[in-house]
């Protein structure tokens, strides 16, 4: 009886171990998830407070303000997407910084170069990935956009075609749930383009023959006489407060090969076409 006892010890204990190494593969990120519960937990009670704590217009006349809660009501609803480079050298690295408080970044999903999706914001929540910027009115895209960082370093990495696709496939669901329309899925370096290049010489013509952005046909017609680049450049959504900055942001997305702060008669082309499908 002996060695049959010990056998199932014997297997018994393999079985533990297996156990134990999958919880600890399980929970690799209890410690992150915890905060991350805490914390929608107590944005929760922020949005059940009826009345709504630190909401009064007159705190010396507080009794002039009365709370009758509606039935009309609903939570975010994101317009914009926003894509970046990660400008890290792994998907673990890319996680670790957004669980860092120091850093204070994040983005509703990662993708990595192997075509894995992380998503790490509910897209109802306010990510903190587009910093200070602006796109057209809007100056906190934060609060109105989905952040989707892919994992590349930003300078010698290629764009493969597992990440691709699987952006496409995030990209058609996000579009359709959130009904977002075609020329608000940007970059990075569109609304911030004097601090951001990401992502840099990034496939926006593969995305727009899907639907995402637009691009320009093949075929390019002259721009009328009169016609102003700057303001055309403004009214696609470029803050063209600082008009170079705004130049270099248009030519990174639908140029690549020339990034200097002036419109050639090629760019002039190229900005005609584009505008007249805004």
């Amino acid at each position: 009886m002996f060695p049959v006892k010990f056998h199932s010890f014997r297997g018994a204990s393999i079985l533990t171990l297996a156990l134990l190494i999958s919880a600890c593969s399980t929970n690799k990120y209890a410690a992150t998830e915890k905060i991350y519960k805490q914390k929608t937990k107590d944005f929760a009670a922020i949005i059940s407070a009826a009345p709504p704590a630190g909401q009064l217009y007159d705190l010396a006349n507080p009794t002039n303000q009365t709370w009758v809660g509606s039935v009309n009501f609903g939570i975010r609803k994101p317009n914009f997407v926003i894509l970046h480079h990660t400008a890290q050298d792994s998907l673990a690295q890319t996680i670790k910084t957004f669980h860092s408080t120091k850093a204070a970044t994040s983005a509703h999903y990662v993708i990595s170069r192997d075509g894995k999706v992380v998503h790490m914001v509910n897209d109802y929540l306010r990510s903190n990935h587009a910093g200070v910027g602006k796109w057209g009115k809007d100056t906190d895209l934060n609060s109105s956009s989905i952040g989707i960082e892919l994992d590349n370093n930003g300078t010698t990495d290629p764009w493969p075609d597992a990440q691709i696709n699987s952006l496409v496939k995030l990209l058609e669901t996000l579009k359709k749930t959130y009904n977002i329309p075609t020329a608000n899925f940007i970059g990075h370096s569109d609304i911030a383009p004097k601090r951001k290049p990401d992502p840099n010489k990034f496939p926006w013509k593969k995305l727009a023959l899907k639907g995402f952005g637009y691009w320009y046909d093949d075929v390019l017609q002259n721009p009328p006489v009169n016609f102003d680049g700057p303001n055309a450049l403004k009214l696609m959504g470029y803050d063209t407060s600082d008009l170079n900055a705004a130049i270099i942001g248009f030519k990174r997305h639908f140029i690549q090969s020339d990034i200097t702060p002036k419109l050639t008669p090629v760019d002039l082309l190229v900005l005609y076409n584009v505008y007249t499908k805004y």
